[in-house]
C-alpha cells in the first residue's frame, strides 16, 4: 500500500500546496486500486499529476469542511463533461448529509445533485471493504461530525486523523498502525481552544500511546513553520518525525 501526498496545507490552500487530499493505492484482483482520503480546496488540479481522474475508484471524506471536500465539485464537472469520464457512479463515503452538503456547494441557484456519484454514510467503528482495502471510520473531536480513517491492505495499516483534537477515538484509530498521518494544526505555545485541532505535541502523544510505527504530520497551516511543528512533536515522539509535503510518495 502506497500513500501519495496530493495536498496537505491546513485549513485552506497555501502557496505551496492545495488543501487536504491523500491518494492511497494498493494491488488487488490483478490491478491497481486508487482511493482518495479527502479532496479539499485546490486538490483536483494537483491530483492529475499523480493519477487520471478516471483512475480514482472511490473518495472518502473525513468531514465536510471545504478544505477537505470542496474539490469534489471539480470531480463532478469532470465526470459530467470530461472526454474520458467513466460510466457508472463514483462511490463517495462521507459523514451523514454528505450528498446534500456537496449539492449545495456545487449549485448556484440552488442545491444541484452531484451526478455520477453515489454517496454512502460513514458509521463510527463499523468497517467496510472496498477492493483490497478494509476501512474503518472512527468518530473524532471537531466542531462538525468528523472521522479518522483507518485503512488496511496487505497486512499494512495507515491511520489518518482527519481534523480532530485529542479524543478516545484516536486510540483504536492509531492502534499499532504502520503509519499515522496526523493533523498538527496548532502549537502548544499558542494556547488555543480545545476541541478543534491537535497540536504537534498532542499528535505525537497519541501516536506514541498507540504504539504506531511512524508519525507524519500534516494539515499545518501556511502561517506556521513546519520545522517548529516537527520540533514540538519530537519532544514526545521517539523516532523521526516526518512531514507531509506535496508530491511525496511513501510505502506504508
Amino acid at each position: 500500500m502506497d500513500l501519495t501526498i496530493v495536498g496537505c496545507t491546513g485549513s485552506l490552500p497555501g502557496p505551496d500546496s492545495p488543501a487536504s487530499c491523500y491518494l492511497v493505492t494498493a494491488e488487488g484482483d490483478g490491478r491497481t486500486w486508487r482511493i482518495l482520503l479527502d479532496l479539499g480546496s485546490g486538490a483536483f488540479g494537483a491530483l492529475q499529476r499523480h493519477a487520471a481522474p478516471a483512475q480514482i475508484d472511490a473518495v472518502i471524506l473525513s468531514h465536510l469542511h471545504p478544505d477537505h471536500c470542496l474539490d469534489l465539485t471539480a470531480m463532478r464537472v469532470w465526470r459530467g463533461h470530461g472526454p474520458d469520464a467513466p460510466e457508472g457512479d463514483l462511490p463517495v463515503w462521507a459523514p451523514p448529509g454528505g450528498g446534500e452538503r456537496m449539492a449545495r456547494a456545487y449549485g448556484v441557484r440552488g442545491p444541484e445533485e452531484l451526478k455520477g456519484m453515489e454517496f454512502r454514510e460513514l458509521v463510527d467503528a463499523v468497517p467496510f471493504s472496498f477492493g483490497p482495502f478494509r476501512i474503518t471510520a472512527y468518530a473524532v473531536r471537531h466542531p462538525v461530525p468528523a472521522f479518522g480513517l483507518r485503512v488496511e491492505s496487505g497486512g499494512r495499516v495507515l491511520a489518518y486523523t482527519g481534523d480532530t483534537d485529542s479524543c478516545p477515538g484516536l486510540g483504536p484509530l492509531m492502534a499499532g498502525a504502520d503509519l499515522v498521518l496526523s493533523e498538527a494544526s496548532f502549537l502548544e505555545r499558542e494556547g488555543v481552544e480545545r476541541g478543534v485541532h491537535l497540536t504537534a505535541r498532542r499528535a505525537a502523544e497519541a501516536a506514541a500511546e498507540a504504539s504506531a510505527g511512524r508519525l507524519m504530520l500534516t494539515h499545518i497551516p501556511p502561517w506556521h513553520d513546519p520545522q517548529e511543528s516537527r520540533a514540538e512533536a519530537a519532544q514526545v515522539w521517539p523516532r523521526e518525525v516526518e512531514l507531509a509535503v506535496p508530491g511525496l510518495v511513501t510505502a506504508v
